[in-house]
């Protein structure tokens, strides 16, 4: 989606992925490897003017390596580092003074057992502090069962545990900031989840919160992207407590499931927005043109292989209606293969919209 916007410009871009993924076709130079090779990071750099990326999990050694000799690598490897590790992130968030649930980093079976009489509460929610995304790597746990199972092999792991905070809601806000300090909020929205594949199955724009609750969760999303000193597009992703209170739960220093709206539904996009700020253009407006629902299409739960997207025809004859895909060449259970975007006149609107096409919009097995 950001090589499309890239195209609109007329700036060649190159790419760094796997053979046979969706961005081969359309870059310039693709370079078929892993994010976490050394060489084909540098490769890439050598044809490129700026790097940034799309995803959390590369080779952090190489791209410090090469901020020092000069590439501009937009976020800084330094944000990335915090974000890489979802325990750093938590001190990080501590140690700025922004609001964040209580929680305990555990590498033994007596961190466990500490980390659940300081935390307190029936529940827990155990995270692993790298390479988790789309949903995986979270868990909660009642604290019963935890106890029950003391001396098993996960009680060994490297893990971030936190408090559960009781939730009317997660919200996200999704802020851009540009090499001069130049700083812009999306509006807030609200996500409705999952509760098997722990991803977004509805995404509200505007959130259904009342406008002081929307201005304190994009204070606090700018004062994180502050305190980081970030240039680019960042996803803050914050609970609301049934307290009343916003916590901060996790940032990705890249354009989000949670911004994928924007292409329709505000002025500038965040993949247009990055562009822009890696070009050193002054940022879009972020200003929101429709309210729009947005949702996940995820792999069939029963198979895996070629498919077809049943309900498209009738999906598409909705006004208002906007599917992407990704060009996954295989679907798998609960993969994202692509996302609606609805936008209406209202938001009620756009989610009575959303209601059917979720219904319409099926992957089966391609047989």
């Amino acid at each position: 989606m950001m090589i499309e916007e890239t195209l609109r410009y007329n700036f060649t871009i190159n790419t760094l992925d796997a053979a046979g993924s969706p961005c081969e076709g359309l870059s310039a130079t693709h370079i078929r490897g892993s994010l976490k090779d050394a060489a084909a990071i540098r490769e890439l750099a050598n044809i490129s003017d700026v790097l940034t990326y799309e995803i959390e999990h590369i080779h952090i050694d190489v791209l410090f390596e090469l901020e020092k000799e000069g590439v501009e690598i937009i976020p800084s490897p330094r944000i990335l580092h915090i974000i890489q590790d979802k325990g750093l992130q938590k001190q990080f968030f501590e140690q700025h003074q922004l609001p964040t649930g209580k929680f305990k980093l555990v590498e033994t079976e007596s961190d466990w057992l500490e980390a659940m009489e300081e935390l307190g509460g029936a529940k827990l929610v155990a995270k692993t502090r790298k390479e988790g995304y789309d949903g995986k790597g979270v868990s909660i746990f009642d604290v019963s069962e935890l106890s029950n199972n003391i001396g098993k092999r996960a009680f060994t792991e490297i893990a971030l545990i936190e408090e559960f905070i009781p939730c009317q809601t997660e919200l996200s806000v999704m802020v851009a900031r540009d090499k001069v300090g130049n700083i812009k909020t999306w509006p807030v929205v609200d996500m409705e989840f999952d509760p098997i594949a722990n991803l977004v199955t509805y995404l509200n724009c505007p959130a259904q919160i009342s406008d002081d609750i929307a201005q304190q969760a994009k204070d606090i999303a700018l004062r994180t992207i502050t305190a980081l000193n970030g240039i680019g597009v960042f996803a803050v992703e914050l609970l609301l407590g049934i307290d009343g209170k916003i916590y901060v739960n996790e940032v990705a220093p890249r354009p989000h499931n949670s911004g994928h709206h924007t292409i329709e539904a505000c002025y500038t996009s965040q993949f247009e927005q990055l562009v822009r700020i890696c070009a050193g253009l002054p940022l879009g407006s972020t200003q929101l043109v429709q309210p729009a629902v947005m949702i996940n299409l995820l792999g069939g739960k029963d198979f895996s292989g070629s498919y077809r997207l049943q309900g498209l025809e009738e999906a598409s004859a909705i006004e208002g209606v906007y599917v992407h895909l990704y060009g996954k060449t295989e679907s798998k259970p609960m993969r994202k293969m692509g996302h609606v975007t609805i936008t209406a006149n209202t938001l009620e609107e756009a989610k009575n919209k959303a209601k059917r096409v979720h219904e319409l919009l099926i992957f089966v097995a391609d047989n």
